[in-house]
């Protein structure tokens, strides 16, 4: 009995070692596993594409707020911006440059601090001289074409309030449409620059930022400009105005590239059904 005993121990014995290196072995695949995606998640982040939401109307009409968008990693070669978070991981001077083309939307490190994410359109690139004349851009002394279009028009949503030009003065750009809904209703121009680059913007109305000096952007940096004229801070201001002044290049994140998802902000977190009815179908998928 004792024998029959002391085998049963030893075999139990057996059996939880057996157990104990099996949950091992299974944690340490586990563990790998992980290391394995977050090392996936990183290369792909920072190389590869990134996820970028619209915090401002900037850029509007093409960007609204509430917008989610994928830029591209590698068209402009990698520094340590590409990074998350900027790690330190890298060179702050890019690797494998290259530089945007005028007209491309770009994601930037934004001056002076270097460590917020902004996005603007490229106006111009080193060597050229830019001047705003009543809201005409001048682009080495040529001025860029720009022509009147149809308003842009878009329903008024916590995420899209139409602009009040005056504190306590009620918008002049909040109308109803044939529905009665309420539309925020603005002017809104084409511009066409030298290499074929055609976009939209807004001019509210006549502002002191419509008539500027003439700047020469430096080697190595950038001229910016949001499409939404009177509400982006932008190359147009010096940093000490609160702008951005002349980026550099090594400040490059990445490329827009295409719209992932828009949400108009009346969704609540409590309520799932209106994940679906606050989306922005229309704006998914739509590129640059």
């Amino acid at each position: 009995m004792t024998d029959q005993t002391s085998g049963g121990a030893r075999a139990a014995a057996a059996k939880a070692n057996k157990r104990g290196r099996k949950a091992k072995s299974e944690g340490r695949e586990s563990f790998i596993f992980l290391l394995k995606l977050l090392l996936f998640v990183f290369i792909l982040r920072s190389f590869i594409v990134s996820p970028f939401v619209i915090p401002s109307e900037s850029m509007q009409p093409r960007l609204l707020v509430g917008d989610y968008l994928l830029a591209a990693k590698w068209p402009y070669g990698f520094s340590r911006y590409s990074l998350p978070w900027g790690m330190p991981l890298l060179p702050s001077s890019r690797i494998l440059p290259r530089q945007p083309e005028r007209g491309d939307v770009v994601i930037f490190r934004a001056p002076p601090t270097n460590d917020v994410d902004y996005i603007k359109r490229v106006i111009g690139l080193p060597g050229d001289l830019v001047q705003i004349r009543k809201g005409q851009i001048i682009l080495n002394g040529t001025p860029i074409p720009r022509q009147r279009i149809a308003d842009f028009v878009h329903p008024v949503s916590p995420n899209s309030p139409c602009y009040a030009l005056e504190k306590g003065v009620p918008s002049p750009f909040l109308h109803r449409d044939s529905t009665g809904q309420a539309v925020c209703r603005y002017p809104q121009y084409r511009e066409t620059l030298p290499n074929g680059h055609s976009y939209a913007v807004l001019d509210l109305r006549p502002t002191e930022n419509d008539d500027t000096e003439v700047y020469v952007v430096p080697e190595g940096h950038l001229f910016l400009m949001g499409d939404n004229r009177d509400r982006s801070l932008d190359s147009r201001f010096s940093v000490e105005r609160g702008g951005i002044g002349f980026v550099p290049q090594d400040n490059l994140v990445g490329r827009a590239m295409v719209s992932i998802f828009s949400t108009d902000g009346s969704a609540n977190w409590f309520l799932p059904w209106t994940w679906f009815t606050a989306a922005r179908w229309e704006r998914i998928g739509e590129t640059f």
